[in-house]
């Protein structure tokens, strides 16, 4: 049986898995299919060089990756509006365009509360940027396209 930690941890694994699968199709041209696949099978738990995995929910995981696929038009948009003018989306750094397609995912299609999607994926940044400032950034756009997607959340 698995504790409610152990779900946390997954869910949270399955939000970084979700932006590293983003990342890969923009970068590779893969399916969503294709990489999903590659994930479950080969990323969720394995081991490679003495280095595990964590265990990720699947469905939490194809969750964010369908709909950042299929509402990515209308997430990009308010990222736009969340970034400075002079800083369209398509100029930022493409692992943090994949976490906040990931991020918009979960504020527009899921009902995760506003406040913990915020915090997971700056701790995905932190993960991704540790020495940066991009984890600040993040915790910056990503409340303000909250308070756009859901400003009863808060």
């Amino acid at each position: 049986m698995t504790t409610q930690a152990e779900k946390k941890q997954m869910k949270s694994a399955a939000r970084l898995y979700a932006v590293q699968a983003l990342f890969q199709m923009e970068s590779s041209g893969q399916t969503i299919k294709a990489v999903c696949r590659e994930f479950e099978v080969h990323r969720f738990g394995a081991t490679y060089d003495d280095v595990e995995f964590v265990e990720g929910d699947v469905e939490h995981f194809r969750a964010l990756v369908d709909h950042a696929v299929n509402w990515q038009a209308k997430i990009d948009q308010m990222t736009d509006r969340a970034l400075v003018a002079k800083w369209p989306i398509d100029r930022i750094d493409p692992v943090l365009r994949a976490l906040f397609r990931a991020a918009g995912a979960e504020l527009v299609e899921m009902p995760t509360p506003p406040k913990v999607v915020i915090t997971e994926f700056v701790d995905v940044a932190k993960a991704f940027f540790p020495e940066g400032k991009e984890p600040k950034f993040v915790n910056a756009v990503l409340d303000h396209m909250a308070h756009e997607a859901k400003p009863e959340g808060f």
